[in-house]
């Protein structure tokens, strides 16, 4: 059993800056990647950012520049480092954690970006 916790959505103006953590919990395998993926109104779920055990990112093009994620593997915690947001970025975050195949899920933090 694998469990992830997000925090650190919150409201934010734009160009503003949030931070987002996930830990996880449980049966968590060195050899992983860490991800987060948003979901806007009306909108499919897509991937933002994911990090590899060993460090290895990548980013989707719209938050290139703008956002940093990292991860923390002795906490076995993943970071997603906002900035200069943009009311576009409004969505539910989620983080998940691939490892041996399976997919496990956060219950999604709230991020929205409005003035």
């Amino acid at each position: 059993q694998v469990q992830l916790v997000e925090s650190g959505g919150g409201l934010v103006q734009p160009g503003g800056s949030l931070r987002l953590s996930c830990a996880a919990s449980g049966n968590i395998f060195s050899d992983n990647v860490m991800r987060w993926y948003r979901q806007g109104p009306g909108k499919q779920r897509e991937l933002v950012a994911q990090i590899t055990s060993r460090g290895i990112t990548y980013y989707t093009e719209s938050v290139k520049g703008r956002f940093t994620i990292s991860r923390n593997n002795a906490k076995n915690t993943v970071y997603l480092q906002m900035n200069s947001l943009k009311p576009e970025d409004t969505a539910v975050y989620y983080c998940d954690i691939w490892q041996l195949g399976y997919d496990y899920w956060g219950q999604g933090t709230q991020v929205t970006v409005s003035s």
